[in-house]
């Protein structure tokens, strides 16, 4: 950096913050699969969520953080909360090597997933993510909420199970 440039990071608001808890699952993996997010802003409590026929349950991790991205209207700070180290990995960790890589995994694999990991990824270009992993069915208020909302999505779209 030359000694005449200013670099002026900006802190995130508090007041402006999106948080985003996020779940998903299947009943068996792979079959019938529900996912959800959550979104609050400034108290407001946003909840979407939406089933499959057959799927994963990582397919439906990615798609509960890809569609709660794509909810945004406008560039935002968010602390996107994930029970998956497959979501939150991929994103922070392998991505970068993905794209460079041409969508070739590690072993010389097409990366599975692609079309999720590309939404997320346009998705997520317009904002600051903290993508924060938390443990499963620990006792995480909203985590449980939203793996309760997957399961109620996936159950009322194919039934009990």
């Amino acid at each position: 950096m030359a000694s005449d440039e200013i670099v002026v990071s900006r802190a995130p608001d508090p007041d402006n913050v999106v948080e985003i808890w996020t779940d998903g699952g299947c009943k068996p993996n792979p079959g019938p699969g529900g996912w959800a997010a959550i979104l609050k802003f400034r108290g407001v409590v946003k909840e979407l969520t939406g089933a499959e026929a057959e799927t994963t349950n990582n397919r439906m991790e990615l798609t509960a953080a890809a569609t709660a991205l794509e909810t945004l209207k406008w560039p935002c700070d968010v602390i996107l909360h994930t029970d998956s180290q497959y979501l939150k990995n991929g994103i922070t960790r392998w991505s970068t090597g993905w794209v460079r890589k041409n969508w070739v995994s590690s072993t010389g694999d097409p990366v599975a997933n692609i079309d999720l990991w590309q939404r997320i990824l346009a998705a997520a270009k317009a904002h600051r993510i903290d993508w924060r992993w938390v443990r499963g069915h620990a006792g995480h208020d909203m985590n449980e909420r939203a793996d309760q909302l997957a399961t109620e999505a996936r159950q009322n779209a194919f039934g009990k199970r």
